[in-house]
């Protein structure tokens, strides 16, 4: 959450700024704010609202090379033109931008105040230029050392100095930054995304490490000043990726993707002689394999949902105990790490913090980690013990998709990969093989029926309340389907398992409020179909998405049918639809599909 944009060099630094901060605006877009260094000392603007908001209310001549700039996710208090990044001290000769949460901000600003300064924001972040200032060290990096001695919480923050004009000095502490390196010019992002037009060569800063970025080059050092000389390595990216394109929206065009994505996280990784998975990055070999009695899934949001889904497949192919949990939840209440369980953590960007806490909680404590991960060098995928890396291809809309089908596949391989050293036969590991690998020709099926499934997204749309439900496998699916929907539509949209219906959400159930049904063609047929009769039977406007040849009946219901792949992966394309229903919601209501009110798109703050 929010997006931090540096820059310097000999080119004017505003206008590389404002397109930093454009391309990192789905991280937070609720005001937005740049400073720059120049002949004239320290200039801000800032601005609440979009970034362009902020690009038509700087002057003509806005002038200075060495800058650094912010678009925001408002924590401290409400977006205005006051709270938006950048932040200065009292004689504008300091300005901090910064991602994260100080948890000891109130006793600051009350320190402060009692000092005689007069704070201009509701912000932690201010303080921090305070701090900066108010510091006797000589040097910036000392100054932005002695303010962090006295702050508690988590922090990416890039910090300039009117009496150190050459410079930027960043620091991470929980929340990611990334350095660049260019031709006789520096830049410093919160996320590749500001980065990949002007260069790929990068450097990961660590927790803990601070860095000085000038225009011929960049030094890392600890929080003492010691030196830890990280180096920058050069990523493999398609500039052209984080792109649009000819699509309405950065939504659309990855919906469009998920076949080639598909292709993508199985390319390699499917052993057909052996009839299994082979996923070397996980370092695991098949004694450790066979040593494993638990699997425990962490992720949040989306990721939590299809970490649902991969649990139930862990267990139906692989015998192993398993479950999925929220990330944000499983640190707080003092797990027991079991040696013989694995960890599984999941996230698109490998920022998300509750998932990174949790990770960092599990080795505290000794036990084994993975990860199943979309971007490569992130702060998850650093620290866990091994992992999948999903190929998915940048992802920027909020709303996640190729990244979730992407993750259920992951899984799916995983569980093969482990069903396989145990119990699964050579017969099963072939059907589920031929599975996999029809699923991104049977995405490429589902997605020429968008004109059918946007009819029915409009008639959606117009209800204020929406129940998903399903049925074991299809339960998840309807979890995620639920949350598609709420998030771009805006439509309060819950999810129940069917069978719970009778246990009280039937009492909400009258013509105004549609349901859409998960009925996969498994043992569940007859109970799920019975269990629908009851919400037609009050009134209740009913959407079912199912497999051609499911017999429902005389069910009254608009019907959509995927096409039919193994029991076990059926998941990845009963979710397709409801993407599809949710963007056309939002579509037909007039919403920004990208960039949902209240949210952003990676969660670098608890």
């Amino acid at each position: 959450m929010c997006g931090i944009v540096g820059y310097v060099g000999a080119q004017q630094a505003a206008p590389i700024l404002l397109e930093g901060l454009t391309r990192l605006e789905h991280r937070g877009y609720d005001s937005a704010g740049v400073a720059v260094l120049g002949g004239s000392g320290l200039r801000v603007r800032k601005a609440a609202g979009r970034v362009r908001d902020l690009a038509e209310a700087l002057p003509r001549r806005f002038s200075g090379k060495v800058g650094i700039g912010h678009t925001r996710w408002a924590t401290h208090g409400p977006a205005t033109d006051a709270n938006a990044h950048p932040h200065t001290d009292a004689d504008d000769r300091v300005a901090v931008v910064h991602n994260g949460i100080l948890d000891n901000a109130a006793a600051l600003r009350a320190a402060l105040t009692d000092a005689g300064v007069e704070l201009a924001s509701d912000t932690d972040t201010e303080v921090l230029a305070h701090l900066v200032a108010r510091s006797d060290a000589d040097t910036l990096e000392g100054k932005v050392r002695d303010a962090l001695a006295a702050v508690e919480g988590t922090y990416g923050l890039a910090v300039v100095h009117v009496d150190f004009p050459d410079r930027i000095v960043v620091a991470r502490h929980g929340s990611p930054l990334i350095v660049g390196v260019g031709e006789r010019e520096m830049f410093v992002a919160s996320d590749l995304a500001a980065l990949v037009r002007h260069t790929t060569t990068v450097a990961h800063l660590e927790d803990g490490e601070l860095a000085t970025v000038t225009a011929t080059g960049f030094t890392t050092m600890r929080r003492d000043l010691t030196a830890t000389h990280r180096e920058a390595a050069t990523l493999d990216l398609d500039p052209g990726a984080f792109e649009a394109g000819e699509h309405a929206s950065y939504m659309r065009k990855e919906i469009a993707e998920q076949p080639e994505s598909a292709e993508r996280v199985l390319r390699g990784r499917i052993d057909e002689r052996f009839a299994t998975a082979h996923l070397g990055g996980l370092g695991l070999d098949a004694r450790e394999t066979r040593g494993i009695s638990r699997v425990k899934v962490l992720g949040c949001g989306s990721a939590y949902y299809v970490g649902q889904m991969g649990a139930a497949l862990v267990e139906e192919l692989a015998r192993i105990p398993a479950d999925a949990e929220a990330a944000s939840e499983f640190r707080y209440r003092d797990p027991v790490i079991e040696p013989d369980t694995l960890y599984v953590a999941v996230t698109q960007s490998g920022e998300t913090v509750d998932t990174l806490l949790a990770v960092q909680e599990i080795r505290r404590k000794g036990g084994r980690v993975v990860g199943l991960v979309n971007v490569v060098g992130s702060a998850v995928a650093r620290e866990c013990d091994g992992g999948v890396y999903l190929h998915a291809g940048p992802e920027v809309a909020v709303a996640s998709t190729k990244a979730l089908t992407t993750m259920f596949l992951g899984f799916a391989l995983l569980a093969l990969q482990l069903g396989r050293v145990r119990d699964l036969s050579i017969a099963d590991g072939r059907r589920l093989i031929a599975g996999l690998q029809r699923v991104p020709g049977q995405i490429r099926e589902i997605l020429a029926h968008e004109d059918e499934y946007a009819g029915i997204a409009r008639q959606l749309a117009e209800a204020e309340s929406l129940f998903f439900v399903g049925r074991v496998r299809g339960f998840p699916v309807a979890r995620e389907g639920a949350q598609k929907f709420k998030e771009i539509s805006y439509r309060h949209a819950e999810a129940y398992q069917t069978s719970e219906l009778k246990h009280g959400p039937l009492a909400l159930i009258e013509p105004s409020v549609p349901t859409v049904a998960i009925v996969p063609d498994d043992e569940l047929v007859e109970r799920n179909v019975g269990a629908l009769h009851e919400i037609v039977a009050r009134g209740g406007p009913l959407v079912v998405v199912t497999h051609a040849g499911v017999d429902l009946g005389d069910l009254e219901a608009t019907r959509i049918d995927v096409p039919r792949s193994e029991r076990e992966l059926d998941p990845v394309l009963l979710t397709i639809p409801l993407q599809l229903l949710a963007y056309h919601a939002a579509l037909h209501l007039g919403h920004d599909i990208d960039k949902p009110r209240n949210l952003a798109k990676s969660v670098t703050v608890e």
